[in-house]
């Protein structure tokens, strides 16, 4: 039951307080408080008083490494759970890590003298514990005295620092309003300077745009004046040019009926040349025909050649054939001197007939294997021959399939060479009848532009007078806005002046500002040192705290040192009064009676 409520109680965050007094929670009750301490982080108070956690030390260790990993609880109530030596060593490493409890109820438990120790040394590090109730735990008066003293010393480190906290808080809260006053002042500068700058800004546009808009008038008939300058140039060189193209026409003219002339005699010349040039071009194509015919003479002569070729190589395979029946009857000639040399010896060695049959039948196989492979060297000669003579009648079709081709190419190029001869006279006669027309055409519209050009000439003179006119009344004009700027600009000026002695003004009371800011810095950085200085004795307080308890536990050693010598003493005394007294019992008349009943 318990671990069904603390495994739902893990993901809990509104229960702030626990509370499972004398519920003999076991280890699995511990270990469910382990993993709940481990997620949990909403509660603050545990309370798990008469449980006996103390009796499973497994269950308890898993306990205190949760605690150990706990940074939100505050108050842990753990009276009368049989805690003994080995787990206050446990709970003491858990208050090592932990950094949130503030009070730990450990009375009526077994911690004893070694518990005692292991939880004074882990407030040394321990720096969160402010209450620590070890009554009824068997813990010598000095150590919880100790422990005393050191929860004493973790209250007070609290208090000064939450007290230094606080006189942080209160500076900062001053200085963040002194600069929030300073900031809404220097705004209200800012403002009204740039109000001041838009008011001047709107003012200079204004002028600007007057000043803009007359340029721009100014610039328009200058612009004006420049175009019909400019077209009065254009028509007088076009002008000019009219006439010079009408004498250039005259020129071309003459010179085109010189040309035609001319074109003709080129024409009747390069007819002439082109005969001629086809005359050579038929010349020389007869002659790559003879030159071919030559070439098909010295192909058929090379196909002759390799005719001969392959009739000696026919030869040759013929002789070769031959060779090999001499070289077979030779063997077989061989074969039967070796049969006859064996008959011989077997009459002559009847003692090693089985030696010599065994010779004889090696011999024969080693001359049938010489006959198969010569008989295959000999195949594989004829297969290579009969390959190079195929190849040699597919060299010879290509040759005659390449002679044809190229007799076709070199008639096709005749024809070809005709054609564009005739096509290309025709263009040169109809580009010569173009040119004609196109001349004569030029002419009659550069007479009709001469007469445009004239009637523009005069219309253009008629407009400079007028723009002239126009121009002299914009000029008054500028004068008198001329005028009105150097008013306007003295008005500025005096505005300007203005402005500037009271932005002086407002920068002696910026610089006044300033002095007073540079005086609250300087009684914050005093506070500062103040401070410094208080945390510095302070720590030099704790130090000779530290060194104090350093002492303090050199002594209590020393006592402890002493109280064991003693209670050896006492113990060899009681051994010695116990053995004294057995003896003296058993020596006495009473023992002797008692034994013997």
């Amino acid at each position: 039951g318990v671990r069904l409520l603390l495994h739902g109680l893990c993901s809990n965050t509104t229960v702030k307080s626990l509370d499972l007094k004398g519920n003999n929670l076991r280890t699995v009750g511990a270990e469910a408080l382990g993993k709940l301490l481990r997620q949990n982080k909403s509660i603050r108070s545990l309370t798990l008083e008469w449980n006996s956690l103390g009796m499973w030390e497994e269950g308890f260790s898993f306990f205190c490494q949760g605690l150990g990993a706990n940074n939100f609880l505050q108050r842990l109530d753990l009276r009368n759970n049989q805690i003994n030596h080995q787990g206050a060593g446990e709970l003491a490493m858990a208050l090592t890590q932990n950094a949130s409890l503030q009070e730990l109820d450990l009375r009526w438990n077994n911690i004893g003298l070694l518990g005692g120790r292991a939880l004074l040394n882990c407030l040394h590090s321990n720096k969160t514990l402010k209450r620590l109730e070890l009554a009824g735990n068997n813990v010598p008066g000095d150590i919880l005295k100790a422990v005393e003293q050191a929860l004493d010393h973790n209250q007070d480190r609290e208090t000064i620092l939450s007290e230094a906290q606080n006189q942080m808080n209160i500076l900062s809260k001053e200085f963040l309003s002194l600069k929030e006053e300073k900031n809404k002042q220097f705004m209200d500068f800012v403002d009204t300077v740039d109000k001041q700058k838009e008011e001047k800004a709107r003012s200079e546009r204004t002028s600007a745009a007057r000043i803009s808009q007359l340029q721009e008038a100014l610039d328009e008939q200058h612009s004006i004046m420049n175009s019909l300058k400019a077209k009065l140039q254009m028509t007088e060189a076009a002008l000019a040019l009219s006439e010079q193209k009408v004498h250039n026409l005259g020129e071309l003219l003459n010179a085109v009926k010189q040309e035609q002339n001319c074109v003709v005699e080129c024409h009747f010349r390069e007819l002439q040349q082109q005969k001629q040039e086809s005359a050579d071009r038929e010349g020389k194509l007869l002659h790559d025909l003879s030159a071919a015919g030559e070439k098909n003479l010295l192909l058929r002569n090379q196909v002759d050649e390799l005719e001969r070729k392959c009739k000696v190589q026919q030869e040759q395979l013929f002789q070769v054939k031959q060779d090999l029946t001499n070289t077979t009857a030779e063997l077989k000639l061989r074969a039967v001197q070796a049969e006859e040399r064996l008959e011989t010896e077997k009459r002559r060695f009847k003692q090693s007939l089985e030696d010599m049959e065994s010779l004889r039948v090696k011999e024969v196989d080693h001359m049938t294997q010489h006959m198969e492979a010569s008989e295959r060297s000999m195949h594989d000669r004829i297969q290579r021959l009969e390959a190079i003579r195929m190849s040699l009648e597919e060299e010879l079709r290509q040759v005659k399939a390449a002679a044809l081709t190229e007799r076709g190419q070199a008639e096709e190029e005749l024809i070809k060479v005709r054609t564009q001869t005739r096509l290309e006279e025709q263009q040169r006669l109809e580009h010569l009848t173009e040119k004609l027309r196109l001349m004569t055409e030029s002419r009659d519209e550069a007479q009709n532009c001469c007469l445009k050009q004239k009637e523009m000439v005069a219309e253009a003179q008629a407009k400079v007078k007028q723009s002239s006119l126009y121009a002299d009344g914009l000029r008054r004009r500028l004068d008198e806005l001329q005028q009105d700027l150097r008013s306007k600009e003295e008005e500025k000026v005096t505005e300007v002046n203005k402005v500037k002695v009271e932005l002086q003004e407002q920068i002696g009371h910026l610089e006044a500002e300033r002095a007073a800011q540079d005086a609250l810095r300087e009684k914050i950085a005093a506070l500062e040192r103040q401070l410094k200085a208080l945390s510095s004795n302070h720590r030099e307080e704790l130090l000779d705290k530290e060194g104090e308890i350093s002492l303090l536990l050199e002594k209590l050693r020393m006592k402890e040192a002493e109280i064991s010598r003693v209670r050896e003493e006492e113990a060899q005394r009681a051994s010695f009064l116990q053995n004294a007294i057995m003896a003296y019992v058993q020596g006495s008349p009473l023992g002797t009676q008692s034994s013997r009943k």
